[in-house]
């Protein structure tokens, strides 16, 4: 748990059971809720012995992990000292770059539907924008904000004193190559040509439409290993459904079909176009940032034992040292789970479908001190919800605001709704490590 002295400045983080017991002689209070964080009564810092940990962050595209650890010396029987690192935290940030993704998308219909209207003259823009140095796309540049986000708040929260980073480099080409043997060197043609014939069903001799295995709706590419041929009928019938429940009555035909499929490259993409603006940025921060490179990780990660995953890569990162008996010595059992929800929409219209304004929005975010995402404490005197219950609230103009919990939804009024913490940004869980032996 995290602990902040009397004026407010981070100290050493504690056992939960050591938090427990401060709270219960009235010698701390709780000062967050998520993540929990108490705050002591009768210690400063300066009275206090703070050695400080390291943040250690394996960057994803789609999550991130991050721990925070503690290195100290141990000195054996023999006299012999190796290096030991300790796991104190560890947080798993899920990203929502392919919400901004579809979100930009779906913007971009809406804005090139009102230019090909019968509206007033808009022209058209395409490239000619200017973009600085530096710039990334908003669902890339998402990803560097966010773990810069976390990172800010656990320096408020925690002694850091270091910052490690593992920096990963893809090449591309490479993996095209390699995940492409066995499939077209090039796009599907879009004509049949003499011998030819339909991937789902066989039919030969009729008009056949190149087909998206995964379809562009469900995050489906325009890679030629996400290409086939399809006649009319099979193309129609398919649509956007999963190609394993059309094919389901077909398993040798659908055997075939997935061989043909390869991994997306968009996260390796990502990665290589995020890594220098992340580092860059967590070099402004004014803690010493070191970084490593990823077959150091998996090297110390099989000297550990456990399974992959990203918190206990990021406890992985980082050099071990060269004595003997240097290892990890702690693993963290429970991790924190940040998952990126944003802060709401600046539009004050909920269009429909086409793009067309369905309901106008209020033009205030607050209504009875509550915002949408606040986390609040209801107290429900009656009925089928009756009870205590914790949840994230959605705020209304009438004062009857809806709480959702893990076990639904209910409406309460606002007098019986008490504030635990404001919304900001970030949705918040708790889950065991999934990598460790049972």
């Amino acid at each position: 748990m995290f602990v902040l002295s009397r004026d407010g400045l981070p100290l050493m983080p504690c056992h939960p059971a050591r938090a427990r017991a401060l709270l219960a002689r009235g010698r701390a209070a709780v000062a967050r809720h998520t993540p929990f964080t108490i705050r002591l009564k009768d210690r400063r810092r300066a009275d206090a012995e703070v050695s400080g940990v390291e943040l250690r962050i394996d960057p994803g595209s789609r999550g991130t992990g991050l721990a925070l650890t503690e290195t100290v010396g141990r000195t054996s029987l023999d006299g012999r000292t190796a290096t030991v690192r300790r796991g104190l935290v560890a947080i798993e940030l899920r990203h929502r770059g392919p919400q901004i993704h579809q979100a930009m998308v779906r913007r971009a219909g809406y804005r090139r539907r009102r230019r090909t209207a019968r509206l007033r003259y808009r022209p058209p823009r395409f490239a000619n924008r200017v973009r600085g140095p530096g710039w990334l796309a908003p669902s890339l540049r998402h990803r560097v904000d966010s773990v810069c986000s976390v990172v800010t708040r656990l320096r408020r929260y925690a002694p850091v004193v270091e910052i490690h980073v593992e920096e990963n480099s893809f090449d591309i080409p490479a993996l095209s190559t390699a995940e492409g043997r066995g499939a077209p060197a090039g796009p599907a043609p879009s004509r049949a040509r003499s011998g030819e014939s339909c991937a789902y069903c066989g039919a030969s001799g009729v008009p056949l439409v190149v087909d998206h295995i995964r379809a562009r709706a469900r995050g489906g590419t325009d890679r030629p290993a996400n290409l086939l041929l399809a006649c009319v009928p099979c193309n129609r019938a398919k649509a956007a459904r999963p190609v394993e429940e059309f094919l389901a009555h077909r398993p040798g035909r659908l055997a075939t079909v997935l061989r043909r499929l390869r991994p997306p490259l968009g996260d390796s993409a990502a990665m290589n176009a995020t890594k220098a603006q992340l580092l860059l940025r967590l070099a402004g921060t004014g803690v010493p940032v070191h970084s490593w490179p990823a077959s150091l990780t998996s090297a110390n990660r099989r000297a550990v034992g456990p399974a992959k995953s990203h918190t206990l890569d990021a406890l992985c990162v980082g050099s071990l040292g060269s004595g003997a008996g240097d290892a990890i010595v702690r693993l963290v059992t429970g991790v924190y789970v940040f998952s990126a929800t944003g802060r709401g929409s600046y539009a004050r219209t909920t269009p429909d479908r086409y793009g067309f304004p369905r309901l106008v929005r209020p033009r205030r975010k607050r209504h009875q001190g509550f915002a949408s995402g606040d986390l609040v404490r209801a107290t429900v005197r009656n009925g089928r919800w009756a009870g205590v219950w914790t949840g994230r609230v959605s705020v209304r103009s009438t004062g009857r605001h809806s709480v959702t919990t893990p076990l639904g939804r209910f409406n309460a009024p606002h007098e019986n709704l008490l504030l635990l913490q404001r919304a900001d940004g970030f949705s918040y869980a708790w889950r065991s490590e999934s990598g460790l032996a049972e």
